[in-house]
């Protein structure tokens, strides 16, 4: 295993405290990304190869990876190697795990995606490398050239490794546009030239430069440029070539030859991109570059089959895979009958839409269009697959949450718009006209205003009304001036201002009259209205002054100048909560905190290694500051000392835009010039302050007064508006409404991203009227008595919208006239059946259907369900109104879930449970029909499993929240709480298990026994304490906790009073009582609780190995004396006395800790547990790199190595996919000695008593790709994805989803030192 090499080492220190403190994960929790979208810059900024896609934004390159479960395309990496323009990337044909990126800083990158790492660089390629391709006659070249040439080739390894200029590629005429090299013909390769020209070269044949001009630029200086080309895949000479206006032609690059130009519906069109399909030879797509209208094409036809119009923007490059996402659903087709007889069944062709002569080639086409927008369209099905609609491209400069809806952020870039984003579902709502040029910010207009203020870089400022989606009001009083900073005041809606590099704060009003004039000796920076008094704003100039004026005077001098910064001061911000106070951020790397009744700088932040842009305070933790840098990290701050709290790396370029919202103050939302927007949850920075709320402590330890939260050693306490609204509606509910204070302080703490739908669901459960639900619920998971009330309305919605319908193609396919005849003929004869089965044949389904009644219901029900089949194995929608029709909702629902349709699933089956779809029933004599309590029982677990699917579709997207929510939709109270726990949303957990009472109370009881392991590291051992309290059957759990207190004897003896445990010296005599009675278990307990805890050792190990020595043992004899016993004080354990017996704790927990992963199916420590339990156990004594270590494990316990190997083999072999994702690990089925291992390992296993908590952890943000240097597993040896776990030496790393499964199974840490793993 991986991580075995770095124990040696470990142990020879001897050091085992100081890992202790070094253990440890960010205190800062990414919660949700934004991606980017495509940049409209340059050409070949898309590709795809197998079941990946990738796109470029300006500085990233974005990588999408098939889920084979869910058949969907999700975010699986973000390479940001670059620092200027990406120009081109390139997929290698030869190995699906790397790819070629050129950018304009002439820098050449080979990446390798499943390792997410560079593994070549390219420097100083003498020109910009504007157009890439890799070598296809060369496993380990890539090809590159600048705008005018020449062609260079970069052979990457080997003994001609190094740079070469093509020998014939050179000194052409015209800029290049593009390239291609031929996949077939070794060495030929094609350019396209601005000037509408192209230029083919092989070795050994002679060079054409410069032909194939379109006739009609012939003899004129006129450009068209070359937009696309693409060899014929079925030829080695043909070649598609696209021109901006001639359109698009045929070519043969031998003959020099046109062989057809194909004609575009109107002059206007103008073909910006074309592909082949590799699955529908001689078909090829075409995307226009003026409207995002996709063309479908044939060869054998010079104009287009079908149009799509996608988008309202035009298209910029397209790609389709050549191995589209697999459909699981499958139905056997029916074997063809040789022999046909009048009730024999007839085969049918496969379905075309209505007059349609070419049926739509299967395949995806990746889309990128000139907004940023990237999607997956699906040609056959005609739909997308996948769409990130309305994407930045650039830079984003600022970003803001509207004032009275925390959902709603906006964002400023350097693409010219503002974009308005629902952060609840990650979705773009709004966005701006566009072609502002740079918007450097932007300012919500205060209150419920539908209105942003921008400033752009030469347009001026504006506001633009997002709901008629139109600018309403220009500032144009700097002139052709960059503005910089826009500020609408927070207390008074006229007045915004503005500043700029002409050295002006300008104060005007909303229609244009100007207050004020600030005149500056140098460019403005920023300003900021303060939000204690409306006529205070703050400014940050170039001359590294920070100064303030009172704007309710007519004077425009300053009220006071701020120096100390030795750099240009960019953003200042006043802080909501600490009148006078502000800080300032300065191109010296620092943020200084200013107080403005003393007139002096109060602390220095240093850390930061460039400019600083982003600044925060927090709106309810008067001390907490986050600042935002060029050096791509983000801090938080508590300025009483200022101290740095943690430093998040995850962006990949200059941190410029901090916000959160006064209503959701411990979400954050930054953005970066990676052109991507991050939201954080601040929330365990105020861990102390959340379990304070659980455990119902006194209000003075929840909310206080600012000048007590800022002193220096004060714990954390709630200071903000939002908070104290919170408390004065619960005094004035009377009473204990303990329900009311978790939810509302739960939604105040929580990140967006469901858990508002949570509550509503726990409100619907536990009664709540339906007229008090808000307006967005039905925009949510609903609760199952709702979802077809709000379906139903909205279909009702729908059918007042006026519907086109749209036909097209050459005609009906051709049929053979003698079958038509002989159909013809058998209807005369009143042989009906026959007839349509000659009707299904020829594909006319709709006219079989139609007379089948008159054979019988019977009869049309199977042929129904035959044309449902059909459509099923074909992937269409129309085997929809089949399956309803007949009463199929099993298949239907099937259908839906193997598409990945889940929410259409679960809405089938709801509808079903409710009786709106009845099975269609032949009539029979004596009017019988099947049981209906046994149909609703039936769709009723359709229906939990529909949900289900949909649960863990959410989970495995790191939305543990909406998992819940899919749970409680249908009741499933235990499995709604297991979503949570394994997500570790273990506050949340504990407030929706209190309010839902019984149901959810051991999934409660389990969270608070986890946050007080939390507790215990913090440490807060009162706050453990009163949490284990409020679990009713708490002794054991409290005897852990005091087991485990490392303070001293008089604080020793108050903690046991509060948990009403014995002194120390009762302990003494209780375990020896109970030692002599053989009560095994009681006598560890009260060991751990004597003034000699080591003793409680010998007694559980011998306890254990006694047991693991007999045959008929089960893992829930010896896991809960383990258990017990690794909550002896870690001091204690350490003793050198104690050596022998700890390392027979380590390895039998280790085991044990195996047998539980392989219970709870943590498929991904089992193996590590299992190895962690072998290398103790001196199975790999002969191991160089392990040996001193073993040296120095001399230990006695009944464990093998043919055991341990046999159990993890069998393990292995019989939890094996069976139908695996990954073609190079092939299916092998267990052997029969494997199966009878693995069925004694369950037998001792037996069943995970807490139900719904069998399959991995995974938090929220787990999907997460991070621009941060990678860390790699030291469990498994790969990259660590989301969020990371440092181990005790502070260097080795695990995921925390892997550390929280081991620390659930096995307390100690995976380096065997003997500490306890504490990642809740």
């Amino acid at each position: 295993m991986a991580w075995m090499t770095y124990i040696s080492s470990w142990f020879e220190q001897d050091d085992w405290y100081e890992g202790l403190q070094r253990a440890s994960m960010s205190r800062v929790r990414q919660v949700g990304l934004l991606a980017a979208g495509c940049q409209p810059w340059n050409k070949d900024v898309c590709a795809a190869s197998g079941d990946r896609f990738a796109y470029c934004a300006t500085l990233a390159i974005y990588v999408y990876q098939l889920d084979h479960r869910y058949n969907e395309f999700k975010l699986h990496a973000i390479m940001s190697e670059h620092k200027k323009t990406i120009t081109a990337i390139s997929w290698c044909p030869h190995n699906p795990d790397l790819f070629a990126s050129g950018s304009s800083d002439n820098l050449v990158i080979i990446w390798n995606v499943a390792e997410q790492k560079v593994i070549a660089k390219l420097n100083n390629t003498k020109g910009t490398p504007a157009s890439l391709s890799w070598c296809w006659h060369a496993g380990e070249a890539v090809a590159f050239a600048p705008r005018r040439g020449p062609l260079l080739i970069w052979t990457i390894s080997g003994p001609d490794s190094g740079v070469t200029v093509h020998r014939d590629a050179h000194s052409f005429m015209s800029d290049i546009c593009t390239f291609r090299w031929h996949p077939q013909k070794k060495g030929k390769v094609v350019f396209g030239h601005m000037d509408g020209s192209l230029s083919i070269f092989q070795s050994g044949n002679k060079s054409q430069r410069h032909v194939l001009r379109p006739d009609s630029l012939e003899g004129t200086d006129e450009e068209d440029p070359v937009t696309a080309l693409e060899w014929d895949p079925l030829s080695t000479d043909y070649l598609l070539v696209a021109n901006l206006h001639h359109g698009i032609r045929l070519v043969d690059s031998e003959s020099l030859y046109c062989i057809t130009s194909f004609s575009l519906p109107s002059a206007a069109a103008c073909v910006q991109c074309v592909a082949w399909v590799p699955s529908a030879p001689g078909m090829f797509i075409t995307g226009d570059s003026q409207v995002g209208v996709l063309r479908i094409w044939n060869v054998s036809r010079t104009t287009p089959i079908d149009n799509f119009k996608l988008k309202k923007t035009g298209f910029h490059c397209l790609h389709v895979l050549n191995s589209p996402p697999r459909k699981k659903f499958s139905i056997q087709p029916p074997t063809p009958n040789h022999h046909m007889s009048s009730t024999s069944e007839a085969v049918p062709p496969p379905a075309l839409p209505p007059g349609q002569a070419f049926s739509l080639p299967p395949g995806h086409a990746l889309c990128c269009f000139l907004d940023g927008g990237v999607g997956l369209y699906d040609l056959g099905a005609k739909k997308w697959d996948f769409l990130r609609d309305m994407g930045h491209v650039e830079t984003i400069f600022d970003c803001k949450f509207k004032p009275n809806n925390p959902n709603l952020l906006a964002t400023a870039s350097f693409d010219g718009t503002v974009k308005v984003w629902d952060v609840d579902t990650l979705t773009a709502v709004y966005t701006s006209p566009g072609n502002e040029g740079v918007i450097y910010s932007l300012s919500w207009a205060p209150g419920d205003l539908d209105c942003i203020a921008g400033a752009t870089s030469q347009n001026g400022a504006f506001i633009w009304d997002i709901k008629k989606g139109k600018v309403i009001q220009r500032f144009n009083e700097h002139g052709k001036n960059g503005i910089f900073c826009v500020a609408w005041s927070h207390k008074d809606s006229k007045r915004i201002a503005t500043c700029s590099g002409d050295g002006l704060c300008i104060i005007r009003t909303l229609d244009g009259r100007v207050l004020h004039k600030y005149k500056h000796p140098a460019a403005v920076f920023g300003c900021d209205w303060s939000q204690n008094n409306k006529d205070m704003i703050a400014t940050g100039c170039e001359d590294r002054g920070v100064r303030v004026y009172y704007a309710a005077t007519s004077s425009d001098q300053p009220l006071k100048v701020f120096s100390g910064h030795t750099a240009k001061v960019f953003h200042v911000r006043w802080s909501p909560l600490r009148e006078g106070i502000l800080c300032s951020g300065s191109d010296d790397g620092s943020v200084r905190i200013w107080d403005y009744t003393q007139d002096a700088c109060i602390r220095v932040l240093s850390g930061h290694s460039g400019p600083v842009r982003g600044l925060l305070w927090n709106p309810e933790i008067p001390y907490l500051l986050v600042s935002g840098s060029w050096d791509y990290t983000v801090r938080v701050w508590d300025t009483r000392k200022g101290t740095c709290l943690d430093t998040v790396c995850d962006h990949g370029a200059d941190v410029y835009g901090l916000t959160c919202h006064p209503s959701r103050p411990f979400t954050m939302a930054s953005c970066s010039r990676d052109s991507t927007v991050r939201l954080w949850s601040l929330a365990p920075l105020v861990t102390p302050l959340q379990i304070s709320i659980l455990a119902d402590r006194p209000w003075k330890e929840i909310i206080g007064n600012t000048d007590d939260a800022i002193l220096r050693g004060a714990p954390p306490v709630l200071c903000g508006k939002v908070s104290r609204d919170i408390k004065q509606e619960i005094e004035k509910l009377g009473g204990h409404p303990r329900g009311k204070k978790l939810r509302w302080f739960s939604e105040c703490l929580s990140p967006p991203g469901g858990s508002d739908n949570l509550w509503n669901l726990v409100a619907v459960i536990k009664g709540q009227d339906d007229s008090l639900l808000p307006q967005n619920y039905c925009r949510g998971i609903m609760h199952l008595k709702h979802l077809l009330k709000f379906r139903t309305s909205e279909a009702q919605e729908l059918t007042t919208v006026k519907m086109s319908k749209f036909g097209g193609g050459i005609g009906a396919p051709t049929t053979e006239e003698r079958l038509k005849e002989a159909a013809d003929i058998h209807l005369r004869l009143g042989q009906i059946q026959r007839y349509c089965e000659l009707m299904v044949e020829l594909g006319e389904w709709d006219k079989a259907l139609s007379v089948a009644p008159g054979v019988s219901v019977k009869y049309w029900r199977k042929l129904t369900q035959r044309r449902a089949d059909q459509l099923i194995q074909e992937d269409k929608d129309d085997a929809i109104p089949y399956c309803i029709a007949t009463g199929d909702v099993r298949k239907l629902v099937h259908f839906f879930m193997a598409r990945g349709q889940l929410k259409e699933a679960l809405l089938v089956a709801q509808a079903a449970c409710e009786g709106n779809m009845q099975t269609c029933h032949v009539s029979t004599p004596d009017g019988a029909s099947g049981p209906k309590d046994a149909r609703g029982e039936d769709f009723t677990g359709l229906l939990h499993a529909a949900s289900a699917q949909l649960a863990e579709w959410h989970f495995q997207g790191g939305r543990a929240v909406r998992a819940a929510c899919c749970h409680l939709a249908v009741d499933d109270v235990e499995l709604a709480m297991a979503s949570l726990l394994r997500g570790n949303e273990l506050e949340l957990a504990v407030c929706v298990g209190t309010v839902l009472g019984e149901s959810a109370a051991p999934a409660t009881h389990y969270a608070l026994e986890l946050l007080a392991r939390k507790c215990m590291m913090i440490p807060m051992w009162n706050l453990a304490a009163d949490l284990l309290l409020m679990i009713p059957d708490n002794e054991l759990q409290l005897v852990k906790l005091c087991a485990f207190y490392p303070g001293c004897e008089e604080e020793m003896s108050d903690l046991r009073e509060k948990c009403k445990l014995p002194t120390v010296e009762e302990c003494m005599q209780l375990a020896e009582t109970a030692h002599a009675d053989g009560n095994v278990f009681e006598a560890v307990k009260y060991y751990l609780l004597s003034q000699e805890p080591e003793k409680a050792l010998p007694v559980g190990i011998d306890f254990v190995k006694e047991h693991i020595s007999s045959s008929d043992w089960t893992l829930d004899t010896i896991h809960p004396v383990l258990d017990l016993l690794s909550y002896i004080q870690t001091e204690k354990l350490l003793l050198p006395t104690c050596t022998e017996a700890r390392n027979e704790l380590l390895i039998l927990s280790g085991y044990s800790g195996a047998l539980l992963a392989a219970r709870r199916q943590y498929a991904s420590i089992v193996p590590a547990l299992y190895e962690y339990t072998s290398l103790r156990c001196q199975l790999f004594i002969s191991s160089s790199r392990c040996s001193q270590l073993l040296k120095r494990r001399e230990v006695s316990v009944p464990l093998t190595i043919e055991r341990l190997s046999e159990e993890l083999e069998a393990w292995r072999a019989c939890t094996q996919p069976v139908h695996p994702s990954s073609e190079d690990s092939p299916y092998t089925p267990a052997s029969e000695s494997q199966r009878r291992v693995y069925a004694a390992l369950l037998q001792r296993l037996q069943a995970e008593p807490l139900r719904g908590m069998v399959g991995p952890d995974y938090v929220t943000g787990s999907h997460l790709p991070s621009h941060s240097d990678a860390h790699i597993s030291c469990l498994t040896g790969l990259k660590i994805q989301g969020p990371v776990y440092l181990l005790e030496d502070g260097k080795s790393a695990i995921s925390l989803n892997d550390a929280l499964m081991w620390a659930k199974v096995n307390p100690f840490s995976p380096l065997g030192t003997g500490i306890r793993l504490n990642p809740f």
